[in-house]
């Protein structure tokens, strides 16, 4: 018998334990992607209903403990928190990656699937057929119905930009869509430059919103060990 590929024992796992979810969210919704370097809105205490709000760390990526830390883009009193590099995106083979998004499902709030965790499944460009599975960290004000909004250096810093206190004056790229091209990675700190590749390779820079169809699922310990977050 063949061995099991991990993306497939993982997606075994993941319907053996959706029984424990209840009725789980799911449908249809596209991807696009973003890293402003800001504090995630999942990282304040008592947005929901979770053991521990968000990890944040410090200007030199250091995790800090002071949830009540302002935003390091958004602060004018010296917020100093902002999204550590772990929490970006990588990939366990051709097939299959972790990451963690800006979330907002249609029917729902940001007390509902902060640090939820969702399987997506591409159905169109070049990486139809691919998957991940995200935890959601972070929700927006500017994200449409069924909106996931990968978290990916280099991916565009959208409406804050707190990268440019955080990586001392180092490129963002366009506002909305980042970088063009892989040798733009090369020139953030070390930290984010591997999730910034992560997205020229395994996802093939996919622009245009790729479509998903998505399920809620139970966290994967990776991603919890990453975030620190999951819901009671």
């Amino acid at each position: 018998m063949a061995p099991i590929s991990f993306s497939l024992l993982l997606a075994l796992v993941t319907i053996a334990c959706l029984s424990g979810l209840g009725l789980a969210a799911s449908g249809t919704g596209y991807v696009t992607h973003y890293w402003d370097c800001c504090k995630p809105s999942c990282a304040w205490p008592n947005h929901a209903p979770v053991t521990n709000p968000v990890q944040i760390c410090d200007i030199n990526d250091h995790k800090i403990s002071d949830q009540l830390a302002g935003a390091g883009c958004t602060d004018a009193d010296n917020g100093k928190a902002y999204m550590c590099s772990n929490q970006t995106p990588w990939a366990t083979d051709d097939f299959f990656s972790f990451g963690f998004a800006a979330v907002n499902i249609v029917g729902q709030s940001d007390k509902d699937y902060c640090c939820s965790c969702y399987s997506l499944t591409f159905t169109s460009g070049k990486i139809k057929g691919k998957k991940m599975i995200v935890q959601a960290t972070n929700t927006g004000f500017d994200l449409n119905a069924n909106q996931f909004d990968i978290a990916v250096p280099g991916g565009g810093v959208g409406n804050f930009n707190g990268c440019w206190k955080q990586w001392n004056g180092a490129p963002t790229g366009d506002q909305f869509g980042g970088f063009h091209n892989r040798w733009e990675c090369d020139a953030l700190p070390d930290a984010f430059k591997w999730p910034c590749y992560w997205r020229f390779d395994w996802y093939q820079n996919a622009d245009g919103y790729p479509t998903v169809d998505y399920v809620e699922v139970p966290c994967p310990q990776q991603l919890i060990d990453r975030s620190g977050c999951w819901r009671k």
